[in-house]
């Protein structure tokens, strides 16, 4: 009867003597590959300027690599800034709902006066004197509500000038086509003077100050906690006298082949001098977890 793939695996473990964690683990082959790799794309569409790179250049996150024409961006940049100038001073000029309050005051107090008369001398004020009065403070008062709600509008066009300006110059820097990683650029797809469409891709660029080491761990050896362990890369590297590289595991895999009794592992190399190369094969130990030494 066929045993389920759990069963295998447990078979597995069960099959391997436990050896001491404090015992280096020795990976005789791994291949050294990249471990990030990026297709720079142009974020709006236009034509490229500028190319500031070149294939073999070594790059920084943020760089400026190339650049999309971005003199119609300015333009309406600069637009968009006097818009929002105009706005700003619209929204801080309250002259009118000063004015009008000071209108409401006196037509106020007027009527006020006039009460006052009347109820000392009755017939010193006329009912059609009255009316005007009273009408002159309810239109007054309107008056300070219209001009407060202009006001208010004002403030609010000034936000929105406001945004229009921010998306007009966010429109300028996603003209300005930048490294998003530290690295090397291999191979560029577009030219200065050819147009581009957006998310296309302008250039490729690899890291190559770290790689990763990657081989196959027998299941014996999976033994303590191998993630964030030390180890030393041991490969030839042509035209270079350094041999030896330190880094750490980043990665064991949870699955073990149920024929070859082994599991993908990964570390993770410091390329800091940049003298090895993807594609590389060397050899790889596991320094025993820090704090314990060999019995």
């Amino acid at each position: 009867m066929r045993m389920p793939n759990s069963a295998v695996l447990c078979l597995l473990f069960l099959a391997v003597s436990p050896l001491s964690a404090s015992e280096p683990i020795k990976l005789d082959s791994v291949l050294l590959t990249l471990i990030e790799q990026v297709d720079v794309p142009a974020r709006e569409p236009g034509e490229l300027s500028a190319m500031h790179v070149r294939e073999g250049q070594l790059v920084k996150e943020g760089m400026l690599v190339a650049q999309i024409d971005d003199r119609e961006a300015i333009l309406a940049a600069t637009k968009a800034k006097l818009e929002r100038d105009i706005a700003a001073k619209e929204a801080g000029n309250d002259v009118h709902v000063r004015f009008y309050k000071k209108s409401r005051e006196v037509a106020e107090t007027e009527l006020r006066r006039a009460i006052e008369s009347v109820e000392k001398y009755r017939k010193s004020v006329s009912e059609t004197e009255m009316d005007r009065l009273r009408l002159t403070a309810q239109r007054t008062a309107l008056e300070v509500e219209q001009a407060e709600l202009v006001l208010e509008k004002a403030r609010l066009t000034e936000q929105l000038k406001a945004n229009d300006l921010a998306i007009a110059e966010r429109t300028i820097e996603r003209r300005r086509i930048i490294s998003p990683i530290d690295g090397m650029v291999v191979q560029i797809h577009r030219h200065r003077g050819e147009a581009v469409e957006a998310a296309q891709t302008v250039m490729r660029v690899v890291r190559i100050n770290r790689l990763r080491a990657e081989g196959l761990l027998n299941a014996r050896d999976l033994r303590g906690e191998l993630v964030g362990r030390r180890v030393t890369l041991n490969v030839t590297v042509p035209g270079s006298e350094q041999t030896q590289f330190t880094g750490r595991v980043v990665f064991v895999s949870p699955e073990i082949n149920p024929v070859s009794g082994q599991t993908k592992i990964w570390a993770e190399i410091e390329n800091p001098q940049l003298v090895l190369r993807p594609g590389l094969n060397g050899s790889l130990t596991i320094e025993p977890a820090e704090g314990k030494s060999k019995q």
